[in-house]
């Protein structure tokens, strides 16, 4: 199925002329060599352009549409009118100038072998270049000096001729493409892509620029141990892939991860996604709505926009129109050495997937504090929530960035380990953020739990609800409360420090009751809410009247709501209840000090 969308994908894009044709590619090249009609170079010149990279300019290789370079492994293996310098000059600084010499030999025999029967001047000037050119000399010469640095690190060149470049040459180009065409010494069997016999791959092209993976390139199908082989066959006769396909499915790959302004990384996966009929406008409306990358439409456009798509309405996005029943295809690949893993695959219709993402955001809808600048919480601050933010490696669990991505793109239920993620970062932290309290609504809504009722699963303070741990969770809040003004009475509740909470260690507390009782009190509540009541006697007193009776009329509906007596042990999903009442009784405090402080100041 993965092969079949990227083979159609190329066909699309092949036939809007975006991609390169069966036998040619695109690569990346940052010198031109000129030649005149001897064979003689006359100068070197920097190709490279201009490319935008993190908000700066910096220089990078052209891509020019050239002959499809080889995959190598350890042989030598030369390429047509681009190479490096090894190749193309016969010097590099590898070390090994007697291997270096071979390489040059077999460049210049397989330009002998192509253009031999090319009767073109720009064909007569390469082959008077090889012919004469002498490789033990190469680094003296005049025209090389200024680019030595770079072509030494292995920059790839290219011939220009006559001021035109050889490749662009139809007699050339007609050359390499019967050699090319009848290359191949695969044996005849059925293209598993395509259906038909023929011909198949021994070795596919390489996939780049997956992150992690190497620079070189890596496979995305292929077979190195007798353990992955059957029936006797070897390499990727194992999958037969013919020649037409394996060019198109890893050229169509290699093409969307080329598009640096639709590939994003979730966890340890760089992820592609693409629409059936090419049309990059759903790329776009995707990343906008799922990443968070910029738009060129405004927040209420955009909400307006995909509002129409997940009622299955076509609309109007970036000058094209965008038809919620369009084929989406969405690919995530690990690096696993000199090999590619699939970490996910989905294939939906668009509107499909904006509804569910649109009802994941809906499940995540939860009281957002004043200083928080994410109307939305986008995947990769989700994902940040099960990780310590202060170690070397921030990256969350290797599976659960795609079995999260799975859930919302596909609607199902979270990854269990999501939650239990969240739940670790609370024990360590103490601290539940937006993000952290909106997984566990979401998490609990997708996967409703009799001790996490709908009740306590709101956006906002529900002060109706009578659920035992998560009234427990307000009256710690409050409890933390009380501590903070009795050390300082004139400390506001909206100054903070952190996403939740005030800093009460500020004002001469060195352990706070959240410091040293939090994680008791939300798993063993009958061993610690009685301390923290008999605490919060004594930091009343230090009150005035006014605020004691505020606070006791508090602590008195909340106390009244529990009953007489602590429950004395609270499950998993209970400790997430606990944790809801936490967070909405904090920001609810806040929100009451926001009001409080705009009334007084108009």
């Amino acid at each position: 199925m993965i092969l079949q969308s990227l083979v159609a994908h190329y066909e699309t894009l092949a036939a809007h002329g975006k991609i390169a044709r069966l036998g040619w590619a695109a690569v990346p090249v940052s010198f031109v060599l000129y030649i005149d009609d001897t064979g003689a170079l006359t100068q070197v010149v920097s190709a490279k352009i201009e490319v935008q990279k993190k908000e700066k300019s910096v220089l990078s290789p052209q891509p020019m549409t050239l002959p499809a370079p080889v995959k190598r492994a350890s042989s030598i293996s030369p390429n047509f009118l681009c190479d490096h310098s090894g190749y193309m000059l016969g010097f590099d600084n590898k070390g090994k100038p007697k291997r270096t010499l071979e390489c040059f030999a077999a460049c210049k025999a397989l330009h002998e072998s192509l253009l031999s029967d090319v009767d073109t001047p720009a064909a007569k000037a390469i082959l008077a270049f090889f012919r004469t050119w002498e490789p033990e000399k190469a680094t003296e010469h005049p025209a090389l000096q200024d680019a030595m640095e770079e072509l030494l690190k292995g920059a790839n060149l290219v011939f220009r001729y006559s001021g035109a470049y050889p490749h662009d040459d139809p007699e050339i180009q007609a050359a390499w493409q019967r050699t090319y065409d009848a290359a191949g010494d695969g044996p005849e069997m059925v293209c598993l892509v395509t259906g038909i016999k023929g011909p198949v791959e021994t070795i596919h092209p390489s996939i780049k620029k997956v992150v992690g993976a190497q620079s070189s390139g890596a496979a995305l199908v292929s077979f190195n141990a007798d353990a992955f082989c059957s029936y006797g066959k070897t390499q990727n006769l194992n999958a037969p892939t013919g020649k037409y396909a394996a060019f198109a499915y890893t050229s169509a790959l290699n093409h969307l991860l080329a598009d640096t302004d639709h590939v994003f990384r979730i966890g340890d996966a760089t992820v592609v996604f693409w629409a059936k009929n090419g049309e990059p406008a759903y790329q776009n409306l995707f990343s906008s709505s799922f990443f968070d990358s910029p738009s060129s439409y405004s927040a209420s456009k955009l909400q307006n926009t995909l509002e129409k798509l997940c009622k299955g309405d076509s609309v109007s996005y970036e000058e094209s129109r965008l038809d919620p029943n369009m084929d989406f295809y969405i690919l995530g690949l690990s690096p696993n050495a000199a090999r590619l893993s699939v970490r996910f695959f989905m294939h939906n219709t668009f509107g499909s997937i904006i509804r569910n993402i649109e009802a994941h955001y809906n499940r995540l809808e939860i009281v957002r504090p004043s200083f928080d600048s994410f109307p939305t919480i986008p995947l990769w601050k989700l994902l940040s929530e099960t990780t310590n933010q202060n170690a070397r490696d921030k990256s969350p669990a290797a599976n659960l960035s795609g079995d999260t991505l799975r859930a919302i793109l596909n609607n199902t239920d979270y990854p269990a380990t999501l939650r239990n993620g969240v739940a670790m970062r609370i024990r360590a932290e103490r601290n539940i953020t937006r993000g952290r309290a909106a997984i566990l609504k979401a998490y609990y809504t997708k996967r409703p739990h009799p001790d996490v009722p709908k009740e306590v699963l709101t956006v906002s303070l529900n002060p109706d609800s009578s659920n035992v741990p998560y009234t427990l969770g307000r009256l710690f809040s409050v409890l933390e409360d009380i501590q903070a003004k009795s050390a300082n009475p004139n400390l506001q509740s909206s100054q903070k420090s952190s996403e939740n909470e005030s800093n009460p260690k500020n004002s001469g507390i060195n352990t706070t009751i959240k410091d040293r009782y939090f994680n008791g009190a939300s798993a063993t509540p009958s061993h610690v809410f009685p301390v923290l009541i008999n605490l919060a006697q004594k930091h009343l007193r230090k009150l005035n009247s006014g605020t004691q009776k505020h606070y006791n009329k508090k602590l008195g509906e909340l106390m009244d709501k529990l009953g007489e007596s602590y429950p004395t042990h609270l499950s998993l999903p209970q400790q997430g209840a606990f944790q809801l009442g936490y967070y909405h009784e904090t920001q609810a405090r806040y929100a009451a000090h926001t009001d409080k402080e705009e009334e007084e100041n108009v």
